[in-house]
This record gives C-alpha cells, sequence and structure tokens, in this order.
C-alpha cells in the first residue's frame, strides 16, 4: 500500500465494516482503516490521511463508549475538508445525521410527512410538549441509535409520573423529541438505502417485537430474534420522496425510514440514518451484496477526486 492511500475508511464499531473491507480487499481497492479509538489529531498537520476518506461513524457509539467520538468526529471532518479532502458523509450530513430535530425539519421542508413532534431541552418541558398530541406518545433523545433513548408513555398520567420520578430519557446533548407514536400498519417500518443520492434498495422490518431497535445489519440482529427484514419494492413516488431527503440532507449514503400510519394511511418519515452497514444476510434478502455498488461509488470518488488533482 502507497503511503498515502487515495481512500482513508474512519469508523468505530469493530465489527460492522468486515464486509466493506473485505469487497474492497478483493478488487484491490487500496485504502488505510481509521479507528476512533485511540484515534487525535493535530491542527498543524494539514495533511489529510488520504484524499478521499469514507465515514462510518455510528450515532449508536455513545453505547460502546463513553468518551464516543460523535462531536470529535465534527471537529476532525472540518479539519479533513478544509485542508482538501472530500469526506463523503462529511460535516455537512453528520449534522444532520447527528440530530433527530434537524432531520424532521429538513423532511418536512420537502412537504413530506412526519410523526406530529415537539422539541425540548429540559425535562420539566415534557409535559407541555405533550399537550395536544394523541396518546400514545414517545420521548426520543435527539443523537441516539439502535433503539437507544426512545420510551413510550400510554397516557398523559404515565408521562407526568416519569417527569416527577426523573426518569424520562436523557440524551448526551440534552435535547429531547416529544412524538405521537405512530402505529405502524402491517406492524411495518421500512428502511430505503440511497447511494450518491439515488434509490439503491429497500427492507421492510416488522416492528411487532415490541423493540425500537430495528437495526437491520448482521451484529445487530444477533440479539434481537423478533426483528426480521424483507426486500420492500417502493413505488416511484416513494422512491423519489426518499432520493429528495437524501438530497436535501447532503448525505451521500444513508437510509431514509417511514412507516404507514394506520390510523389515516399517510406515510411518515421518523428517521435519516447516515450510517448503512447494509442489512444482513443481503444476497438472501436482496439476491445481490451492495457492498458492490458502495465499491464501485467509491472508486468513482477515487478516481474523480484524482481527476481534479491532475
Amino acid at each position: 500500500m502507497p503511503a498515502r492511500p487515495p481512500l482513508a475508511i474512519v469508523y468505530e464499531h469493530p465489527e460492522w465494516f468486515k464486509p466493506l473491507f473485505a469487497t474492497l480487499d478483493r478488487r484491490g481497492i487500496p485504502y488505510r482503516a481509521i479507528r476512533f479509538e485511540d484515534h487525535l489529531f493535530d491542527l498543524a498537520d494539514r495533511t489529510p490521511p488520504a484524499p478521499v476518506i469514507l465515514s462510518r461513524l455510528a450515532m449508536s457509539s455513545f453505547l460502546r463508549q463513553d468518551e464516543h467520538p460523535i462531536f470529535y468526529a465534527q471537529a476532525l471532518y472540518s479539519h479533513w475538508e478544509l485542508n482538501g479532502a472530500r469526506v463523503i458523509n462529511g460535516t455537512r450530513a453528520l449534522s444532520v445525521d447527528a440530530s433527530k430535530a434537524r432531520q424532521m425539519a429538513v423532511i418536512q421542508a420537502q412537504g413530506l410527512s412526519i410523526p406530529a413532534t415537539r422539541v425540548v431541552h429540559r425535562r420539566a418541558d415534557l409535559e407541555a410538549a405533550a399537550q395536544g398530541l394523541r396518546f400514545p406518545v414517545i420521548v426520543k433523545v435527539n443523537i441516539g441509535g439502535s433503539g437507544s433513548g426512545v420510551v413510550r408513555y400510554d397516557t398523559p398520567d404515565e408521562l407526568r409520573a416519569a417527569v416527577l420520578a426523573g426518569t424520562t430519557p436523557t440524551g448526551i446533548d440534552g435535547v429531547c423529541l416529544v412524538q405521537e407514536y405512530v402505529p405502524a400498519r402491517n406492524a411495518q417500518a421500512v428502511r430505503m438505502e440511497t447511494l450518491d443520492g439515488k434509490f439503491l434498495y429497500a427492507i421492510a422490518l416488522n416492528t411487532d417485537g415490541g423493540t425500537f431497535d430495528l437495526c437491520p445489519a448482521d451484529f445487530c440482529l444477533v440479539d434481537k430474534p423478533t426483528v426480521s427484514a424483507v426486500e420492500f419494492k417502493p413505488d416511484a413516488e416513494t422512491i423519489r420522496e426518499a432520493e429528495a431527503i437524501a438530497r436535501a440532507s447532503n448525505m451521500d449514503i444513508g437510509g431514509i425510514e417511514f412507516m404507514v400510519d394506520d390510523r389515516d394511511g399517510t406515510r411518515r418519515y421518523y428517521d435519516i440514518n447516515g450510517l448503512s452497514n447494509f442489512v444482513a444476510d443481503p444476497l438472501n434478502v436482496l439476491g445481490w451484496d451492495p457492498h458492490e455498488q458502495l465499491a464501485d461509488y467509491l472508486q468513482q470518488a477515487i478516481h474523480t477526486y484524482q481527476g481534479k488533482a491532475a
């Protein structure tokens, strides 16, 4: 491998990206893998580790380490971008990925529906925020992952008791969302994966196991036998909507999630996820492996950068 390879991949989870690394190795695409753990940077060093950098930062990283890299990454990616690197899912995408409130704003700005949502920064304001919403409601932390920090309250009294007891969720940035609980039609959530602003594939995940953790990757599903994934074929309108959300959120790669509200048939988008580690067992679920398309995209990004530098 050259001293400065054309591609670097910065990541946190120790297992999720092995299939991607295996694909790049098999195709002979040189890269440097950089773990956030033990990483630091010197502002005097103005040479990024590679001209093209792929961010694989999971918002759930705070569940695995108290000193997580979510806010660190914002400074790191900015430093690399200001010094000429092309960071895939860089600072603009990260600003959306790291705020569910901002995600809801992006979706609404496209004229699309979301669960009725209020945003607070104090536990004491949760009851006021829930006024006028249909119960059940959920309280959801602004930065979360793998279903963490999401609690359902079936009645105003139940929410009030949790506020008084100090047991409502608290996120790492202090911001919480209060949302109407969406009863999903057919107990189904749909995740649409996009790459370079274009639809790649979609999967449907069953929601009847009582979990808010619907991560579809291999290492997510190990301890969630009630969650299963099948391929979903969206219509052209749904594809256009997902692509519009991906572009508006500056996501080079990511998942757009929605449920069909069983009360009125409305498609309600509820999550933009910048981390796509792809569906477990893709050959059986999809019949093909999306890591190949990602490798194509990375190879093209390298060629484009090299063409500009020439």
